[in-house]
């Protein structure tokens, strides 16, 4: 068989590179023989992970490393708890992580369910039904309204036929079929004489050569691109994991001193081995993945609650860090249903909006009705739907919203017969038996017994129209007014508006069988514009992202016109800039990393362009998020840093393909879904700098205690207390807090930026110093009182503990007072720090529990020497937000009097 490009030959040149004939189609010894060569029409699926490799995947993060460390370590020091606490952590982590991925497998499988169980194809000059997956090329394949397409094929008939390809190109009306040949490079959206595996024929019938199979579709290479799409670390892991490197660092160098320190001191070696697993244990925060994963789960239940399924954990704090948000038009920013926006009538243009039934012109009347009436589309039974061609459903609509019911019109206006659309004359005619005369029409214009009603497109009915139909009276239809008429249309079109004209005429009976009768010296009436309007709410949603500082990036299959105007009613693009799929096709990356820079509308494009335009995007630093709902947005959606997919109208490959699910398919969704992130991230960094300043004190007590003549401060078990239930109680209960005012008005965390960026590491550091330096000073207090080193030890953990509690206080906001903070706004704070408290004090006063801990019963004197170490942490804390709050007014008013 020759090679040659099937959308750019004739049908007749392309039959005979595959080797088939229109008529006969495939013999069935030939299609077998075709079968064992091509192979079965079906997704394949490569490289799929198996649940071993999802389970090893979750066991390679820094921090679980660190943690088996810890825990084998337990068990060689014979601290049995220790280790059960550490591999309990491990066990769940592993388990949620495992759960998540293995989920998100399923969009291989998601692909597998668009094959068609049967299908009509021609073998031996007779039509068959064969299985889908059975079709070869060189088949000739017969389709009809409501099948879905099971392979790519090249056209040889289209009667009327028109395919919904919004799937796979992303355009939003169905899109007309021909059979003349197209240029070679043309995008995927003007292959007319092309049909596409998962497509649907919404209108007409037609049959076509089968020129791909499986994975050669054009879904087959969105399919491949999928499978081979590198799965991108989100911020949030790439950060813990970085954090994770500098613990096990701090870990081993603090191993290193405390051993060096103890072979000075000639202590044994038991204990100096216990001494340097004390201090690795105290640099790492154990509770930290448990914390942060069920964080996230809290922030993806909040979530769930506007609307935003979450697939992937990470995925929620990622959105909070996101800076470009590239959109699918169709169904995302917009409605996803043609409306009928404008009329142009005396040639004046009238929104329709600005009309109410109760005033309606004649003529307006008139034009509604003609519309209804020349449409195969019928209305719902709900009044709010139509059932047929979105076109034609937006005439009957528009005609029913205004009081013409079709129905009603039918019963006055009866069809006896119609003269069908097709490409060539780009005109549709309905003829109608007059029985009972309209109040709106003229008597004088029914001449006959029927009349015609013609639409198609503007300037060729008006090429077929010699009169006009103004203010209810038919006058003669001038050069000039044909020419403003068309003017009005091109503008109409410069809007991205698509138009409709609309004419009419009387026939008579002996004329209905005679098109260029009735299609001829026609009363033109005027012209519909009609839209897919945006959703009103994405429009403050994009105002919303601007304010955030994220830029919003439109990215369609439909024309440019359409796309540019789209993006002017929401604030897309303002330099009105673009670039189309063709373009894209032949730039450089270099150039494309340039131009993504400012450019943020994209026209025609293909499911590959798409692909490109977020690796460059990802090149120049953004963190992106994709949104989609076809199966051309699915390989987008994977290898964006977030894929969002529209739960209601999106394909079960776009969802599975996705990190996040609109569940109502609501662009400003996803601006409640970023607050959340944000929100979420914000306190993440919270509880971070709230744990990682518990262990910063535990880490200096252990330092400083040797030098104050008091040995090892804390026990092992001290340590993992602390770092398990004094740090996360409370460090739980931060993933509860609201969000900061400013949260939306401030720009995203750049990726470059660490966790310990805008002075988080320093707090942690000068923090964490005075929470180590007030403890050892307690204990060595209360060691000067009394001798007893279970007391003085006990006094400095009881002060780790109060300081800790007190910080958690200090950390629900970073600029307000904490005596600003109503805890009633955080309860589960307020409980973590009672209870915690509680848990403490029976550590210090229950003989049983002593025993486990080794603490001793603290006076009330050295309690209150406790106490007073967390009231000191408070007035710091207070301090500091204090200063801050001075020096951000100060430097305000300088930039104001600038």
């Amino acid at each position: 068989m020759k090679s040659v490009v099937p959308h750019s030959v004739s049908a007749d040149t392309f039959i005979d590179s595959v080797e088939s004939n229109a008529m006969y189609g495939l013999s069935v010894k030939e299609a077998k023989l075709r079968l064992e060569s091509a192979g079965y029409n079906r997704i394949e699926e490569k490289d799929k992970k198996t649940a071993f490799a999802i389970l090893l995947n979750q066991l390679k993060e820094i921090m679980v490393i660190i943690l088996f460390i810890a825990g084998f370590i337990s068990l060689f020091l014979h601290e049995q708890i220790d280790a059960v606490v550490i591999f309990s952590i491990i066990i769940l982590n592993t388990i949620l992580g495992f759960w998540q991925e293995l989920k998100a497998e399923k969009a291989m499988q998601a692909l597998k369910k668009m094959s068609v169980p049967n299908v009509r194809v021609r073998r031996d000059g007779k039509e068959s039904l064969v299985s889908a997956e059975e079709v070869v090329p060189g088949d000739i394949l017969l389709v009809e309204a409501g099948n879905i397409i099971p392979a790519d094929c090249r056209l040889l008939e289209a009667v009327n036929l028109k395919v919904q390809e919004a799937a796979l190109t992303g355009e939003s009306e169905p899109v007309e079929k021909s059979v003349n040949p197209v240029p070679e490079n043309v995008a995927l959206g003007d292959r007319k004489n092309m049909i596409f595996r998962g497509t649907v024929v919404t209108y007409g019938r037609g049959s076509g050569v089968v020129s791909a199979t499986g994975m050669k579709t054009e879904i087959g290479k969105i399919a491949d691109m999928l499978q081979n799409v590198r799965e991108e670390r989100t911020p949030l892991q790439k950060r813990l994991n970085d954090l994770g490197k500098k613990l096990a660092l701090i870990a081993m160098f603090l191993v290193a001193i405390v051993a060096g320190i103890a072979f000075f001191t000639s202590e044994d070696l038991k204990s100096v081995f216990l001494t340097a697993v004390s201090m690795a244990v105290a640099a790492i925060p154990e509770g930290l993945p448990a914390i942060v994963t069920i964080s996230l789960a809290l922030g993806a239940k909040r979530m769930l609650k506007h609307q935003a399924l979450i697939r992937h954990l990470p995925a929620v704090e990622t959105l909070g860090s996101i800076t470009v948000i590239c959109s699918d038009k169709t169904g995302t920013l917009t409605q996803n249903r043609m409306t009928v926006k404008k009329f142009l009538l005396n040639n004046e243009m009238v929104e329709a909006d600005d009309c109410r039934q109760e005033s309606l012109s004649n003529d307006l009347k008139f034009i509604l009705s003609a519309g209804a009436l020349c449409t195969d589309s019928v209305l719902a039974e709900n009044g709010k739907e139509a059932i047929g061609d979105p076109t034609e459903g937006a005439l009957v609509l528009a005609a029913a919203r205004f009081g013409l019911s079709k129905d009603d019109l039918l019963k006055s206006l009866p069809r006896k017969a119609e003269y069908p659309f097709d490409s060539d004359r780009k005109r549709m005619t309905t003829l109608h038996e007059i029985k009972n005369i309209p109040d709106f029409f003229q008597k004088s214009m029914l001449l006959d017994a029927v009349i015609a009603f013609t639409k198609g497109s503007p300037d060729g009915i008006v090429e077929i129209s010699s009169r006009i139909l103004e203010n209810s009276e038919v006058n003669e239809l001038s050069e000039e007014k044909k020419a403003l008429l068309l003017k009005h249309n091109e503008d109409l079109a410069s809007e991205g508006i698509r138009t409709l004209g609309f004419a009419f005429r009387s026939v008579s009976e002996k004329a209905l069988s005679d098109p260029l009768h009735y299609e001829n010296d026609l009363i033109f009436v005027g012209i519909m514009g009609m839209i897919d309007p945006v959703r009103p709410e994405a429009v403050d949603a994009v105002t919303s992202c601007k304010t955030a500082g994220i830029r919003p990036i439109m990215i369609t299959g439909d024309h440019p016109l359409t796309a540019l105007s789209i993006a002017a009613q929401l604030g897309i693009g303002e330099n009105r800039e673009y670039i189309r799929g063709e373009e894209l096709s032949q730039i450089s990356d270099m150039e494309l990393k340039k131009k993504v820079r400012t450019c943020s509308v994209y026209a025609r494009v293909a499911p590959e362009h798409k692909m490109n335009i977020i690796d460059a995007l990802q090149s120049n630093g953004e963190i992106v998020s994709m949104t989609g709902d076809g199966v051309n947005d699915a390989p987008a959606l994977k290898s964006a840093d977030i894929g969002v997919a529209m739960g209601i109208t999106g394909t079960d490959v776009s969802k599975e393909s996705s990190d996040i699910v609109l569940l109502d398919d609501n662009f400003a969704t996803i601006v409640r879904a970023v607050k959340e992130g944000r929100t979420i991230f914000d306190n993440i960094r919270k509880f971070i700098k709230y744990i990682l300043t518990g262990n910063t004190g535990e880490i200096l007590a252990m330092l400083t205690g040797p030098f104050f003549g008091m040995g090892i401060p804390l026990l092992p078990i001290h340590i993992l207390w602390i770092n398990l239930v004094t740090d996360g109680l409370p460090a739980i209960a931060l993933g509860y807090e609201p969000s900061e005012k400013n949260v939306m008005n401030r720009p995203p965390y750049k990726p470059s930026e660490g966790i310990f960026s805008r002075g988080l590491g320093r707090k942690v550091l000068v923090t964490g110093f005075i929470v180590g330096l007030i403890s050892i000073l307690s204990g060595y207090i209360v060691r000067i009182s009394s001798a007893e080193m279970g007391q003085w030890r006990t006094a400095v953990f009881t002060t780790l503990t109060f300081c800790q509690m007190a910080f958690a206080l200090a950390c629900q906001s970073n600029t307000k007072s904490m005596f600003a903070v109503n805890p009633i706004n955080n309860p589960v704070m307020v409980a973590g720090i009672f209870l915690t408290l509680a848990l403490q004090m029976i550590i210090v006063y229950v003989p049983f529990v002593q025993n486990i801990f080794k603490t001793a019963a603290l006076e009330p004197s050295q309690l209150i020497i406790c106490i007073t170490g967390a009231a000191l942490i408070i007035c710091y804390t207070e301090i500091e937000k204090l200063i801050i709050y001075l020096l951000s007014r100060s430097h305000t008013t300088i930039q104001s009097t600038r």
